[in-house]
């Protein structure tokens, strides 16, 4: 997961989606003008970089939030300070216990329609931009702070099969579209809960993406030709 996430879709889609999903309730933000919104990993101290209307539950209530992304955070006044020494904008080692509270009770999702790929060496990698046929699910974990702003990271796992010649090392931890799976997710069940664990062991991809070479992830301008990589077989463990 390479610190860009993509969300270009209109709200009566949107709204359509989360009914199907069983969160018709939420509100999210959108562009007067109807454009893209483009979802940064907060390097440079920025805690303006934000995944913007992160859904979580929190005190029992399905909610969004904007969160920092980058959970290595500390309160800094009104603000947030990054700690960018260490790279915390994924959460990949969740067996460490820096993440365990966190993938315990303050789990989240992120919707997006897109996300930015890569692999080679850093300056002369080969970038992709990933686009879902459904908008796309992305697992994450947060946590809030006490002047009431968020961070957040989205969880990468193993490298999938599939996908290892557009980022060999990992793969970024997609949710299905199962309103069961997703409550189980937003609660404070435990990881090791079947279903949970089945996914976080073996991370599945849950629609079509089509995967385009780019030169910038924003503009997304082609390359070369695009690839589909299909959807895997799921069922929900118990």
């Amino acid at each position: 997961m390479c610190g860009y996430l993509r969300r270009h879709i209109g709200p009566k889609d949107l709204k359509e989606f989360l009914k199907l999903i069983g969160m018709g309730q939420l509100e999210f933000q959108f562009p007067e003008d109807g454009r893209a919104q483009h979802f940064y990993a907060a390097w440079g101290n920025i805690p303006e970089k934000q995944i913007k209307d992160l859904i979580i539950r929190e005190d029992g209530m399905l909610k969004t939030v904007d969160a920092t992304w980058w959970y290595g955070c500390s309160q800094h006044g009104d603000s947030l300070w990054i700690n960018n020494r260490i790279h915390t904008f994924n959460a990949r080692n969740l067996d460490q216990d820096y993440w365990h509270t966190a993938i315990h009770r303050r789990r989240g999702i992120a919707i997006s329609t897109a996300i930015g790929e890569a692999i080679g060496p850093v300056g002369s990698e080969q970038r992709f931009f990933v686009q879902g046929d459904r908008p796309l699910l992305m697992g994450c974990v947060y946590q809030r702070f006490p002047n009431g702003r968020y961070s957040c990271a989205v969880i990468t796992r193993d490298a999938h099969p599939r996908f290892k010649a557009f980022h060999e090392d990992a793969f970024p931890l997609m949710l299905p579209y199962d309103e069961d799976f997703l409550n189980l997710w937003l609660s404070d069940t435990p990881p090791d809960h079947p279903a949970i664990a089945a996914l976080l062991k073996t991370p599945k991809i849950f629609t079509n993406l089509t995967v385009t070479p780019v030169k910038t992830y924003k503009d997304a301008v082609p390359k070369g030709d695009p690839v589909v990589v299909r959807p895997d077989e799921w069922v929900m463990a118990s």
